[in-house]
């Protein structure tokens, strides 16, 4: 069989490898995010900062209604990693074909209830009144088109469970441009406000999904599916729910500690509530490189699982830690000299400015314990460490509501509290993943071993 758009990573160089599959995640990373800053930025310049808290008041919730799609996604792809590390060409073919079927039902039933559900649960957030029908209209489009950023994410995980960083990024790239141009179409020339910016954030995503399945079809041999591939397959989808479940419950939970954490920062206005939102995007910013590692090694971890390859997993794990100390160094330095030219970016008024400037200093410090979130998580994740999942997600929930109900009670803290809660969320979550992995029982979670030894 002759595989252009593949690449094993069982074998070579583990620094290169995890930097050479890291990258093009990176700018595909960077790129989405840059839809997201690009309706900030407009929403909140050319719209105001209502508009931009409006926006910001609906990340947690659209986060969570997503996070049963992102948590089956992922679980498909460590199945596919694992059958490809073991050279198991038609268990992979298998599984790419019941993947569609996971990802469709769930993506419609998530995007019928978060749309009607959108306005109730936004008032129980204590929602700002000034900001709440603007935060219902996008929330409700962008659940409505939770069907195409299911589908994306759900191609590019098992392109990248094969290898293959470089195809999603190209039609990220391509969606990026026309999410641009719709922006400002629908906002500045048409004026409609958020809700033309969660129109133009979902038809990119539309064309971008569309897009990266054409091309795997026709050009990935893995994707050239037989009658018998697209039977309904249940041990493969037991497993994907085995290993996705757990990873959309940490989600969900990830979720649910972050709309506490935005209930809070809705009680200290709009002024808190627009800071959050620019200084969320920029954490989002700042994540990328941990999160393309991140993804570089769960697909390293999953295909050496499948190929019994332990002591690899440990080695590109360690060396993992070393490139993320690096990012993280250069990040804190960037954070706390260059706040305030970053916050500009976003907002005119000073006083979200100030206000948030000040905050990213908070969180800056412990940009270290993030990245080992993220790599901790792919390695574990990778290996099939499904309970781990449900571990790092009681550990956010318990930290964020936690810390932020203590803090936001200190008068001397108040509005502080955020960001204070973040940085220590951050910090005992690194802590129980790095507890986790040291445990070892990681190394007996191959999905592949287990169909050898029923």
């Amino acid at each position: 069989m002759s595989i252009n758009y593949v690449q094993d990573m069982t074998e070579g160089n583990e620094v290169k490898l995890l930097i050479g599959f890291s990258l093009p995640m990176l700018i595909g990373n960077i790129f989405q995010q840059f839809y997201n800053l690009i309706d900030s930025i407009i929403v909140g310049k050319y719209v105001g900062a209502n508009a931009l808290a409006a926006v910001g008041a609906t990340a947690s919730l659209n986060f969570l209604a997503f996070s049963i799609c992102l948590g089956l996604s992922i679980g498909i792809g460590i199945i596919i990693s694992q059958y490809f590390g073991a050279k198991k060409e038609e268990d992979v073919k298998s599984a790419i074909a019941n993947a569609v079927y996971v990802i469709a039902v769930s993506g419609l039933i998530m995007s019928l209830v978060t749309c009607l559900l959108a306005q109730p649960i936004l008032e129980l957030m204590r929602t700002p009144p000034e900001i709440i029908d603007d935060s219902v209209k996008f929330l409700r489009i962008t659940s409505g088109g939770m069907i195409a950023v299911a589908a994306y994410n759900a191609i590019a995980g098992i392109l990248r469970a094969l290898g293959d960083s470089r195809t999603p990024l190209l039609f990220l790239i391509l969606s990026c441009g026309v999410n641009v141009g719709l922006d400002l179409l629908f906002v500045l020339k048409f004026g409609f406000g958020v809700a033309g910016t969660a129109c133009a954030t979902v038809i990119s995503q539309a064309i971008a999904a569309l897009g990266c399945i054409t091309f795997a079809l026709t050009t990935n041999p893995y994707f050239k599916l037989k009658k018998e591939h697209m039977r309904i397959s249940w041990p493969i989808i037991k497993k994907c729910f085995k290993i996705g479940i757990p990873v959309a419950l940490q989600n969900s939970m990830i979720a649910i500690s972050l709309v506490a954490l935005q209930r809070v920062v809705n009680g200290f206005g709009e002024v808190a509530v627009a800071a959050y939102t620019a200084t969320s995007r920029v954490e989002q910013l700042i994540g990328q490189p941990y999160n393309s590692l991140g993804a570089a090694m769960a697909t390293f971890s999953g295909q050496n699982m499948g190929a019994g390859k332990l002591e690899r997993v440990r080695k590109g794990y360690h060396k993992g830690i070393i490139i993320v100390a690096i990012l993280s160094l250069v990040a804190l330095l960037a954070a706390q000299f260059g706040g305030y030219a970053i916050m500009s970016i976003f907002v005119k008024e000073s006083a979200v400015i100030d206000l948030g400037a000040k905050a990213i200093k908070i969180t800056s410090c412990m940009y270290f314990a993030l990245g080992l979130i993220y790599i901790t998580r792919g390695v574990l994740n990778g290996a099939g460490d499904a309970f781990y999942s449900m571990i790092n997600g009681f550990v956010e929930v318990i930290g964020r509501v936690g810390f932020s109900t203590g803090l936001a009670m200190i008068p001397a803290i108040g509005v502080w509290s955020v960001w204070a809660t973040t940085g220590l969320t951050w910090g005992i979550t690194a802590i129980a993943s790095i507890i986790r992995y040291k445990q070892g029982k990681w190394e007996h979670k191959s999905l592949v071993a287990a169909d050898n030894n029923p």
